[in-house]
């Protein structure tokens, strides 16, 4: 058993949209689920009624009078604005990431916004944070339903949502740190790459207790399908946006139309080596981003490459820098200057884009593929630079 504390590097300023939903999901509990948790139903609500019916086949478990002593007003909150795979609604599809069971469900899940947020949010910006958030909350809820079509018990909790949130943050941040608490056999703080604990929550915390579930009624109460639904779709959703930002041209070279017949790709190749070599590095670029991205694979040489993407970091042009960058570690992955091309991304996205946590996974990087020892300087300088920079430290290694 292990519980996340904190992960590092982690951007300052206030990640207003988590910090939001964060303060709403705490709001409902407050003001909603506690009183009304502690207040009996009204009998004559024709709701209750219902409610009983639905969830007759319990009955065989306990007294109808015991059943009816157990009911509180939030249970009908419940069973009116959770989602219920067998009667979907609309409106419950989003009412119902609002809603928590109890006070260690609604915990557990501000505990990984709060950690797992703030990042993911930095580098989508507030509201494509939020559509992401709402979307991947969708997308959970539809998978439980089609896992278990025929359930009337309604599902409640954003975790569906926040497993969406930890699927980006699996594709985009994997080099993170985590801190974590365990507490078996005998409790201490550790650390652990980030992309390892969110593998652990997928497959140990979801992926195995789902199997085992199956053909179980209800599957023990916790919708493991829509965590597996939402995680999946963050993760969907952070893969496209990689490779789409790999494949796109910058936008500062995105003009007229010219785009570069198959059959004269070499041609295209050999005349962006030609200006290259006559030092007209803004003709070279503007050629090179002429050739289709699916056809640009290796189109320049390795060191023409870090070449042309140096010039264009150094000369105004960081985002077409960052995309060449990326398509030289594409394209020559442990290859030459490998850890000169981690850099150059890590100093992009750290200085020109203000991603300090993007750019840590570039720099923590550069010392996989045996760098110069000037490389592994400015990649130390610039973790460095990284450290001052967080909005906390979640600790320090003993």
């Amino acid at each position: 058993m292990f519980l996340p504390l904190g992960d590092e590097p982690n951007p300052r300023g206030a990640p207003v949209v988590t910090y939001g939903l964060i303060g709403v999901n705490v709001a409902v509990y407050c003001f909603v689920t506690l009183p009304l948790s502690a207040v009996r139903p009204d009998f004559d609500d024709p709701r209750v009624l219902e409610y009983v019916q639905l969830f007759a086949r319990y009955l065989s478990r306990m007294s109808l009078d015991d059943f009816l002593q157990q009911i509180s007003a939030y249970d009908l909150v419940v069973f009116r604005f959770g989602y219920r795979p067998a009667e979907p609604e609309l409106t419950a599809l989003f009412t119902s990431m609002f809603l928590h069971g109890g006070l260690m469900h609604l915990a557990g899940n501000m505990l990984f916004l709060w950690i797992y947020g703030d990042n993911v949010e930095h580098r989508l910006g507030p509201v494509r944070f939020l559509l992401a958030y709402l979307a991947t909350g969708l997308a959970a809820t539809l998978v439980h339903s089609v896992l278990d079509a025929r359930s009337v018990v309604p599902v409640v909790g954003a975790s569906g949502a926040i497993s969406g949130v930890l699927g980006y943050y699996f594709i985009w941040f994997p080099r993170n740190r985590v801190r974590l608490l365990v507490m078996f056999p005998l409790m201490h703080i550790f650390y652990a790459p980030a992309r390892l604990v969110l593998g652990i929550y997928l497959i140990v915390q979801n992926l195995f207790p789902f199997l085992a579930s199956r053909g179980i009624e209800e599957g023990g109460g916790v919708a493991y399908g829509a965590h597996i639904g939402g995680f999946l779709a963050g993760l969907g959703s952070a893969w496209w946006a990689e490779r789409r930002g790999v494949r796109v041209g910058p936008q500062e070279y995105r003009r007229a139309p010219a785009g570069v017949a198959a059959d004269s790709v070499a041609a295209a190749r050999e005349k962006i080596a030609h200006l290259m070599s006559g030092g007209r590095y803004d003709e070279a670029a503007d050629a090179y981003f002429r050739v289709p991205s699916e056809l640009s694979r290796r189109a320049l040489a390795a060191d023409d490459s870090i070449t042309l993407s140096n010039w264009l970091a150094n000369h105004g042009h960081p985002g077409a820098a960052l995309v060449v960058y990326q398509r030289h570690l594409r394209d020559y992955p442990l290859g030459p200057y490998a850890a000169e091309a981690h850099l150059g991304a890590g100093l992009v996205q750290l200085h020109a884009q203000r991603q300090p946590a993007a750019a840590y996974q570039h720099l923590v990087a550069v010392f996989d593929c045996d760098p110069h020892p000037e490389t592994a300087q400015h990649a130390r300088a610039a973790l460095a630079d990284i450290a001052s920079r967080q909005k906390f430290r979640v600790g320090s290694e003993s």
